[in-house]
Order: structure tokens, then sequence, then C-alpha cells
């Protein structure tokens, strides 16, 4: 497929920094797929064409390689040293080829300046949020932050999310029934769904346990808020005798977003398998990395697409749910993030296939997938150190 006219202009005649060499070049937002080569000048993106010649400060030989926009991870959990469950976002993510992550519930309104001070701003990559209607924040798997219904504080989540637009793109509900209380989940949600109202920001809803079937929480849903953990195989999953059934497609017939969210319990390989078969991808591909999968079975984002793209998922599809959809649900396409377009900030992750890996589910049933490890990751055009996977030796 051709790259669009204005990503080529000049590639021939400009002094670059760096050119990227013979890789597969795969920018589903551009409409790009195929052998080209990448510039980068002043840690933008500088040219994209079939072949950039004349003086380059380095050229990167990519040939058998994949050239990516940066990774945006949806759903992660990086609420280090505070929640017990946070992982480290550099670590977890950046490190391994993602350039932007959205936190997925870990901070609440009372726990966001802590967030904020220590995750956000030290980091060296955009970070977002989700940011939890409890005011506690996910602390601790153990202790459901909405047990105590009075905890869901609408004043206080309204107030940090106007004061802090940059970073809090939605709000996230645990509808897991040893979170909410079962006779009170619908009018938790109900709330929560106010709240996303108010402020003009989507909903997610984590599925897996929840207290009645997704028949019952889905016709709450507005276009454009996410249930998360689609492909869990916990009780009330999007299945029904093996199909998708009707009550879900129709969800995301209106504009419900479903993302996959890996996560320590919630990627069954007997659910995804047969929804996958059916078209019925994720709109959003995620890791749900958080402190207790990091070292498996999630390891890392480019871990958990790789199982995607084993049980059926076509490639190029999976990569666009984890570039440019998730950048443009969190609002920072505008920003770069997402696409290779020349004039955006060069945030870049080429990743190399080395051969195949068994790789398990929640359950622990196995597959094999193509390991993908990240070999050359740029952020706004610096250079990231990357680490092994986590994987090796386990």
């Amino acid at each position: 497929m051709s790259a669009p006219a204005d990503t080529r202009s000049d590639a021939a005649s400009a002094v670059h920094d760096l050119v990227l060499t013979g890789g597969r070049v795969l920018d589903p937002a551009n409409g790009i797929d195929g052998r080209y080569d990448v510039a980068v000048t002043d840690g933008r993106i500088s040219a994209v064409a079939p072949s950039i010649e004349g003086p380059a400060t380095e050229r990167i030989d990519c040939t058998g390689r994949l050239v990516l926009p940066g990774l945006v991870e949806g759903h992660t959990h990086i609420f280090e040293h505070v929640s017990k469950v946070g992982a480290n976002p550099v670590e977890a993510h950046l490190r391994r080829g993602v350039v932007a992550a959205a936190d997925a519930g870990t901070a609440g309104a009372s726990t966001f300046a802590a967030f904020k001070k220590f995750v956000v701003e030290p980091s060296g990559m955009r970070i977002l949020s989700f940011l939890n209607v409890s005011v506690l924040g996910l602390i601790d798997f153990r202790f459901g932050e909405l047990l105590n219904p009075d905890t869901l504080v609408a004043e206080d989540a309204l107030q940090v999310a106007e004061e802090n637009p940059e970073i809090v793109k939605g709000f996230k509900i645990r509808l897991s029934e040893d979170v909410v209380p079962s006779d009170q989940w619908r009018t938790l949600l109900e709330k929560s769904l106010a709240i996303g109202e108010q402020a003009g920001l989507p909903l997610m809803v984590h599925i897996g346990e929840t207290p009645e079937p997704l028949t019952e929480v889905l016709p709450y849903l507005r276009p454009g808020d996410i249930i998360a953990h689609c492909y869990t195989g916990k009780p009330y999953n999007i299945l029904v005798d093996g199909k998708v059934q009707p009550a879900v497609a129709e969800a995301r017939a209106r504009g419900v977003l479903f993302d996959s969210a890996h996560g320590k319990s919630n990627l069954s390989f007997d659910v995804a398998r047969p929804a996958i078969a059916e078209g019925f991808l994720p709109d959003i591909a995620s890791s749900d990395t958080s402190g207790r999968n990091w070292r498996g079975p999630v390891f890392d984002l480019l871990t958990s697409l790789s199982k995607l793209v084993a049980l059926g998922a076509p490639l190029p599809e999976i990569i666009k749910r984890a570039t440019i959809d998730p950048a443009r649900l969190l609002g920072i396409a505008d920003e770069g993030y997402g696409a290779l377009t020349v004039g955006n900030p060069a945030h870049v992750t080429v990743v190399e296939e080395v051969g195949e890996q068994l790789l398990p589910d929640a359950a622990g049933n196995s597959i094999v997938a193509p390991r993908y490890e990240p070999v050359t990751v740029l952020h706004a055009g610096a250079p990231v150190d990357i680490v092994p996977w986590r994987g090796l030796g386990a």
C-alpha cells in the first residue's frame, strides 16, 4: 500500500539525524504497510519514503523488522509504591516499546495528587488516567474500593478531572461482585455514568464476575464508554453457547467500545479464539499490566498483542488498536502519538520477531505465539534503553 504523498516530500535532499532503513513500516493511521525508510530530524519525523538517500548522522538497518508508531497502552496499573499492584511505568512500558500509557483506575481522587507528582511528572513518557470513581482508587485487590459505596464522591472526581484535563481522560469502575455490593451495582454504575456525562468523558467498566449478566449491564452504557476485559473467561462473559451474544454486538453497533485488557486473570483463549473467529476484535488492544503480572502471564503489551495475533487477529488490525485507536480515545493523537506523520514528534517502536514462544492465558492454557521484541524505541526522537523480555528463564 502506498504512502500518502505528504509523507515523502524532500526525502532525498534533506540532512537527517537518523534514518531507519528497509523495515516494514506499519502505520495504520496513514494507511502505510510496506517497505519504507523513516527519517528523524530534531526529534520529529522528517520523511517517510520508499528510499531516503543522502546524508544522515546515523542509519539503522531495519530489514526484516516492523517499524511502528510508538505503542500506546490503553489499560495498565502503574501507581508504584502506593498501590499494591502498581508497576513502574518506565520499566513496564517505555523500556518495552510503549511511549504512552493510561492508568486504569489505580488512582482515585484522594490519591491523584501523588499519582501526578510521583508517576506522571518524572516518568519521561506520556501518562494518562482513567480516574477511579472511588476516592480510594485501587490500592489492594483484596479490598474492593466500592464495598463502602460512600467512597464514590462525585464532586471529588469531577474536580480532579476539571483541574487535570491533560491527564484525566475518563473514569473507571470495577463492577465485580467483590468490589461493589451486589444490591447496589446499578446505583453505583448510574452515579459513575453521571460523573462521566457531566465531565464529558467516557466510563471504563471492568467486567468479570459482575453481579448480573452483561445483558443487564450493557444497556446502561453510552457510545464511547468502554468494557474492559472483553475476553474474560469469568462468569457473564461476552459469549453464549460459544458465540458472541447479540447484546454485545448491539452495544458495539451503538458505539460501546471493548478493551482486551489481558491482566492476570482476564484473558481466556477459549473466549478470545471463537470471538476473533467471528470477527469480534477489541477496539483497544491492551495488556492490563500490573505489579502482579508483568513477570507473567502478561509480561508486556507486545506479548499481549502477540497472543491476539496467534489467536487469528490480523497483525495490522492489532497494531492499529495499540497505536492510533487508543491515541484518539485518549485525546493524544493531536500531540503526535499513534502515527508516523511527517512533522510529528518521532515516537517510534521498531520490533523484531524473534521466533515463537509458548505463552499462557489467565487460566494457564498455552498457545504457540510469535515473540515480538523491541529493538529500537524513540520517544520524541530520543532513544530509549530497552530491557530484556521478562519471560526469559521463566
